[in-house]
């Protein structure tokens, strides 16, 4: 099974600042940095959106689980 990557990993490799990022999945800045720290606390509604924003496979991004 391929490793997953952290979503700080994901965000970095789409070239996104936190700023950015956080605009494009439609939450404060304050919580994507909660999340980066601890994505067992991302809903699950939000993670097909990360996954779009940041052009990864949902399949290779850890959420903590």
């Amino acid at each position: 099974m391929p490793c997953k990557i952290s979503l700080k990993a994901a965000r970095v490799n789409a070239n996104l600042t936190l700023k950015q990022a956080s605009k494009l999945i439609g939450v404060d800045e304050s919580t994507l940095i909660r999340w980066e720290k601890h994505p067992e606390n991302v809903k699950p509604k939000y993670h097909k959106k990360i996954s779009d924003v940041y052009q990864y496979p949902l399949d290779y991004i850890f959420f903590g689980y």
